[in-house]
């Protein structure tokens, strides 16, 4: 059998013609990578992919190892057998992830979050274990971009999904089981990047369990399959391109990773794409039990790391162009976020260095630092967007309409005078610089990513309950409450019972 190696990124932007059925603005797509919606992020992603197949031999070292097969693959792909093989992953994450400036949160890296726990943890989807072996290895051979909906959309969510008379006509369920697969009607959400994605991963994570059988499934379905519909919300890359440009909207316009609302119409998933069906413990099991969460911690938080070296990037450069570089409060605001970013860095060495033993001969990040970085990382971001909206303030809305203005010759000499910047910025590069921040925290695209770090982890009691369930698992919990236990067990109420420590009888006022 021939060897498959990962898409280049001409492969990958030919794969998205395929004829799946993805909607916008009330218009079905023809060629998603030609639609002005969406090309530029394709093309975004396409440079993922030909990075794998880089000349440069240290930098392909840096993303892509060999694999068993006899090709090679993005480290990540690979479940890890210690914490170098960890860490080395967790650098190909940063690697990718520089190329997009740290833009784009559901990089194919981040589904192998999922994908590379089916070499370690395969028996975990018995009787599919094999399905889940071949998946693994088919996963690292192209590094195929998958998508996952995983949570059910915002409608009765105070019902169980498959309570009684619970919302049996929107939640993703089987309809009927064929020799050829599980056919599934339903809604998912929310998918994000799907419109450009070869598949979607389905399975449960939310805060009421499954409750019937036939919501209990796990599995992979291929953007094309029959049925399976995407409905976008609006393209800020489209938007950017109607009413402004790349110099007005540099983020916008190439690195817009729509989310969609996934539905499937009476869709059939073969056999050899399912991971768990009607078994109601193991779909509730998933989320916590697969290995995925630490691992998507993992890559999520390399993933905000490196955003946060480019958004301080540009926060010293508009303080710098304002002239207030020196301040002694845009001093300690600066400050104080590049202590966020350190924060995000650390946590992802710890998550990394901190191997814990798992199945297979595996290892899996460390969970305390996961369940740290989940918590913290929705309040760094908002309060580093705040920080940069008091710290640059006015500078963000002192700007021109658009790239066209220094294109007329009545207005350049105005612009050119009163829009400069401070220590010889002129005021095409001022302009430059301060579109670029607000299409990060001020834009429509800029909203969207607040929204999507605030929510990135799931439900903000969830993630802190989470937190305590996991280290009541871990043993933790005991252990804290033992230490609190080997402190009081040292006085009572005749003094001290420590035959170390001398009672107060000789000086008692009260003796």
């Amino acid at each position: 059998m021939a060897t498959l190696l990962p898409y280049t990124g001409q492969e990958f932007l030919d794969s998205l013609d395929d004829g799946r059925e993805v909607w916008i603005y009330g218009e079905r797509i023809k060629n998603i990578a030609e639609h002005p919606g969406f090309r530029n992020t394709a093309r975004m992603i396409a440079r993922l992919y030909d990075a794998l197949h880089c000349d440069h031999a240290e930098k392909k070292n840096l993303l892509a190892c060999q694999t068993e097969w006899g090709g090679f693959t993005h480290k990540y792909f690979v479940a890890p057998c210690s914490a170098e093989d960890q860490v080395a992953a967790r650098d190909a994450i940063a690697a990718w992830s520089r190329l997009t400036y740290g833009w784009l949160g559901r990089s194919p890296d981040y589904k192998a979050a999922f994908l590379a726990t089916l070499g370690a943890n395969a028996e975990f989807y018995e009787p599919y274990q094999e399905n889940a072996r071949r998946w693994y290895r088919y996963s690292q051979e192209r590094v195929p971009f998958v998508n996952h909906a995983i949570v059910q959309p915002p409608v009765d969510r105070n019902m169980a999904p498959g309570a009684p008379g619970g919302p049996a006509d929107v939640y993703a369920h089987v309809t009927k089981e064929t020799d050829a697969g599980i056919r599934i009607t339903g809604a998912k959400v929310v998918a994000t990047g799907s419109a450009l994605t070869h598949f979607t991963f389905v399975a449960h994570a939310g805060v009421l369990p499954v409750q019937d059988k036939n919501f209990a499934i796990v599995f992979l379905v291929p953007s094309n399959a029959p049925g399976v519909k995407f409905i976008c919300r609006v393209s800020n890359e489209q938007r950017a391109a109607v009413l402004g440009s790349p110099f007005d909207y540099p983020l916008s316009s190439r690195l817009d990773e729509n989310d969609a609302i996934f539905i499937m119409d009476d869709v059939l998933v073969p056999w050899e794409d399912v991971f768990v069906y009607a078994d109601i413990d193991k779909a509730n099991r998933f989320f916590p039990n697969s290995g995925f969460l630490p691992r998507a911690m993992l890559q999520g938080c390399t993933r905000l790391a490196v955003k946060l070296d480019f958004i301080i990037g540009l926060l010293v450069k508009a303080t710098e162009a304002a002239g207030t570089r020196g301040f002694r409060g845009v001093e300690a605001n600066i400050g104080e976020v590049i202590a966020w970013r350190n924060t995000m860095w650390g946590l992802s060495d710890a998550m990394a260095k901190s191997a814990e033993p798992w199945a297979g001969g595996c290892v899996l990040p460390a969970i305390e630092p996961a369940m740290a970085y989940r918590i913290f990382a929705p309040e760094a971001y908002v309060q580093i967007k705040h920080m940069i909206e008091k710290t640059v303030a006015s500078s963000l809305i002192y700007l021109n309409s658009h790239a066209r203005d220094f294109k007329a010759p009545e207005l350049r000499q105005y612009l050119d005078r009163y829009v400069r910047g401070s220590g010889g910025v002129t005021a095409v590069e001022r302009v430059k610089l301060m579109k670029l921040l607000w299409d990060s925290i001020g834009s429509e695209f800029g909203a969207r990513h607040e929204l999507y770090e605030i929510n990135y982890a799931g439900s903000h009691e969830e993630i802190r309950i989470d937190a305590l369930r996991a280290s009541i698992g871990s043993g933790q919990y005991e252990r804290w409450k033992s230490f609190a236990d080997q402190c009081m067990a040292e006085y009572d109420l005749d003094g001290w019972s420590a035959p170390d420590l001398i009672n107060p009888d000789d000086v008692s006022a009260l003796r």
